[in-house]
């Protein structure tokens, strides 16, 4: 329940009473305010104004105040204010200055929370002329920012793309490396589906690290097979070895990043959500990319390798570089002590 003061303010004309000094009065009489202090005893003293509890106690006990007119006459509030009894909220809740109703929901299982923010849009779409919908924490970053994340994970990509095109001197050859991510990408959204868990920040951020990881596996596999290939096998040749020289390897350091998961896996308490969802993209993405990607690696590399055989980067290049060449040379020239023994034989 609330009381609402309605002021007629032909009444107020009449009377010579100003509707602005008329509420501050009431603020003042009603609500208080401060006005000065001073000090008495070695401590400081508020003073503040306010009409005496035994005028205020009731709400009806605002009509039987007064206030002065312009001819300096003490006039009642109730000879132009009528007080009414009606009903309201106990509070207004406001947003960009416009009043609100505030919201808060959760997606339904098996739905994203941007699958929730589309089916907001689609209802706000019908809600009468005037009403509109806005968002505020988290969802307000995710609605406006959209699949941001997905031009994240792209420019991710390319770039450790121009960087392995660099390290191989080829465009083929890295391709490699890339088609080898979608497995353990895969393996990453198999075991968020298994444990009930949402592609959220926290499983993107797993993704991205994920890239780094599964790449550097690939890697491994695509670089001593390339070396193998300059050394003079063939290419099935370079892929099977390289497989099989780097299988351990790759095993190791991957199945102790998996080791290192498992308490974020089976975390507890607060903040337990986030710790499993980044805890399962990254462990199942390393799982199925370590088991499978020893098998689709060198299939890659053979296929890539052989689009690339003949190929240069650059037309008419040298394969020994020129600083290789000065080694060599270097090494081959003869000591002091050669020459000697060759002039002594002459």
């Amino acid at each position: 329940p609330q009381y609402e003061l309605e002021i007629d303010n032909n009444l107020a004309m009449q009377k010579g009473v100003s509707i602005g000094k008329a509420m501050e009065n009431l603020d003042i009489l009603i609500g208080s305010t401060y006005e000065q202090g001073f000090i008495k005893f070695n401590r400081f003293f508020k003073v503040y104004v306010q009409a005496d509890p035994k005028f205020r106690r009731m709400p009806s006990d605002v009509l039987n105040l007064f206030v002065k007119n312009d001819q300096g006459e003490m006039v009642p509030y109730s000879a132009f204010m009528r007080l009414v009894k009606t009903q309201g909220p106990n509070e207004i809740t406001r947003y960009n200055m416009y009043n609100s109703a505030s919201i808060q929901g959760l997606p339904a299982k098996g739905f994203t929370t941007a699958d929730a923010i589309q089916a907001v849009h689609e209802v706000a779409e019908q809600l009468p002329k005037g009403y509109d919908v806005a968002w505020e924490g988290l969802s307000y970053d995710e609605a406006h920012r959209g699949n941001e994340s997905i031009y994240i994970f792209m420019i991710v990509l390319a770039f450790v793309y121009f960087v392995l095109a660099a390290q191989y001197e080829s465009f083929i050859i890295p391709l490699a490396v890339v088609f080898s991510l979608p497995v353990g990408i895969f393996g990453s959204f198999l075991l968020l589906e298994l444990m009930g868990l949402e592609n959220n920040i926290y499983a993107q951020i797993g993704l991205i690290m994920l890239v780094g990881l599964l790449g550097k596996n690939a890697v491994l596999i695509v670089e001593f097979a390339v070396q193998k290939h300059h050394e003079g096998d063939t290419i099935l040749e370079a892929a099977i070895e390289g497989a099989k020289v780097r299988f351990r390897p790759i095993l190791m350091t991957s199945f102790a990043f998996i080791a290192g998961l498992i308490p974020l896996i089976i975390a507890t308490g607060a903040g337990a959500i986030g710790n499993r969802t980044l805890g399962a993209a990254a462990l199942g993405g390393m799982l199925f990319g370590t088991i499978f990607g020893v098998l689709v690696v060198p299939g890659l590399y053979y296929i890539f390798g052989s689009m690339a055989e003949g190929r240069k980067l650059i037309n008419h290049e040298e394969d020994n570089s020129l600083s290789g060449s000065l080694v060599e040379q270097i090494d081959t020239y003869p000591t002091q002590a050669e020459i000697e023994q060759t002039n002594h034989k002459d």
